[in-house]
């Protein structure tokens, strides 16, 4: 009885052995990742998303309903920093999809097309603030650069409603 791995065949690579099929390791051999050509944390939603159902709580109490052709939205100021929680450096933002908009995989198609066109305009969103989305079944078939156009439209008119919300909240002097 011949041994599993015979003399005559080459050793096999590490990774192989790891769970990775030979394919995508002459692929990772032929073209290693560069650590610089990493998106930077800003572009990838990491950190500037609410996570919490509390987080999502305090929002919908603290904030302001806004209408758009797609989505409503909601725009509430960060809390302040106590004891128990440090208050967020960054602005977050929420997508909430609910059943009645169809079955998972529509949802999830939702999602991810709300996801993408917020990672492609993360810069716009508003500072000091927590943004929750609340996207229409209408998301599903309008063409992207559509959608697109209307989320950088909405985005916009938050960080101006953050503004003049925070320049009223200042006392005057």
């Amino acid at each position: 009885m011949e041994s599993e791995h015979s003399s005559d065949r080459p050793p096999r690579h590490p990774l192989v052995l790891q769970g990775m099929s030979s394919g995508k390791l002459l692929h990772a051999m032929q073209f290693p990742m560069n650590p610089a050509s990493k998106p930077d944390a800003r572009q990838t939603l990491t950190g500037a998303r609410l996570c919490k159902h509390a987080d999502y709580q305090r929002a919908y109490a603290a904030a302001r309903k806004f209408q758009s052709q797609s989505m409503s939205w909601f725009l509430a100021p960060q809390p302040a920093a106590n004891d128990a929680h440090p208050a967020p450096t960054a602005p977050r933002v929420g997508l909430t999809v609910p059943k009645v908009l169809g079955k998972a995989h529509d949802r999830n198609r939702i999602k991810r097309r709300m996801r993408e066109v917020l990672r492609r305009h993360a810069d716009l969103l508003p500072q000091g603030c927590d943004l929750i989305l609340h996207p229409r079944r209408s998301v599903l078939t309008v063409e992207f650069a559509r959608l697109e156009a209307e989320t950088v439209r909405v985005l916009r008119q938050a960080g101006t409603e953050a503004k003049r919300a925070a320049g009223a909240a200042e006392p005057v002097s």
